[in-house]
């Protein structure tokens, strides 16, 4: 019994070992074609960017069409796998299809950022390189990808956001024009000629590096408060040199205003009489 037992377990082995040998030279053979399907997908993706920067497209619009080449031949390469095994692809394309309604449905969101990303490349309120605010978030856009917006913030920090929320909201593009204007104030003490601060602040604004002459700096009375008048301070730069710009027209204002001798601005209280006992 025992025997007989052994010689079905051998002729077992006999009859499905080639199908175990066929079935491991297929597994290695998708395992190959998997690694030489990315490095020839990397290989395309790398070359189709070469080509494109060397004919000087645009950067932003590159990235994204990148993108999409990408996923596009990553989907072939698991369709070409799947049909190495047999697998019928265009069952496998109307899976595919439904699998994509259901995944659709449930990450909606996810399509409202692809779908927004494609409007962002479309009409490009903004690039790589250009400094915004944006989706709430203030930095240096890095990259426009399928679904997410990537900027470098002022404080060196990699910020991530959705294109849907971008889109939805207000953009400030502080690229779009050759220049941006830095707004300042300074304070006067009482008794303080205020004619006599902006011929003093003008030249020194004019003074400051990467400060434009057309525009002009521009320094005018903009208020008046408890401490004294307040004035406007707007020299006008290249986006690239605004945070230079607005440091050294605060050191220009504290510097020139201390070589002047302005006394410290304070708070004057009205004095009044007090009242007699019988004031109700």
């Amino acid at each position: 019994m025992r025997l007989v037992g052994v010689m079905a377990l051998d002729s077992w082995l006999t009859q499905a070992w080639p199908f175990v040998v066929a079935a491991g030279f297929k597994i290695v053979g998708a395992v190959v074609l998997y690694v030489v399907g990315r490095w020839l997908i990397s290989f395309a993706v790398g070359l189709f960017s070469r080509v494109l920067t060397a004919r000087n497209f645009d950067s932003t619009l590159q990235r994204y069409i990148a993108n999409i080449l990408g996923v596009a031949l990553n989907i072939i390469l698991v369709v070409s796998i799947l049909g190495y095994f047999g697998v019928e692809t265009t069952s496998f394309a109307a899976l595919l299809a439904g699998l994509g309604l259901a995944i659709g449905a449930a990450w909606s969101g996810l399509l409202a950022n692809f779908a927004a990303g494609a409007f962002l490349v479309l009409f490009r309120p903004y690039k790589v390189g250009d400094y915004v605010v944006a989706g709430s978030v203030e930095g240096t856009i890095t990259e426009i990808g399928l679904f997410n917006t990537t900027l470098n913030s002022p404080d060196n920090v990699m910020v991530i956001v959705g294109n849907g929320k971008i889109s939805s909201e207000i953009i400030k593009n502080y690229s779009a024009h050759p220049y941006r204007r830095v707004d300042r104030t300074a304070q006067l003490a009482f008794g303080v000629d205020a004619l006599h601060a902006i011929e003093l602040l003008k030249p020194a604004l004019a003074a400051i590096p990467n400060v434009l002459t057309d525009p002009a700096p521009v320094v005018e009375i903009l208020d008046f408060n408890e401490h004294g008048t307040v004035l406007a301070v707007r020299p006008f730069c290249h986006n690239s040199h605004y945070g230079q710009v607005f440091f050294d027209t605060n050191r220009a204002i504290a510097a020139t205003f201390g070589a002047a001798a302005y006394p410290a601005p304070f708070t004057v209280h009205e004095n009044r009489a007090a009242p007699s006992a019988g004031t109700p």
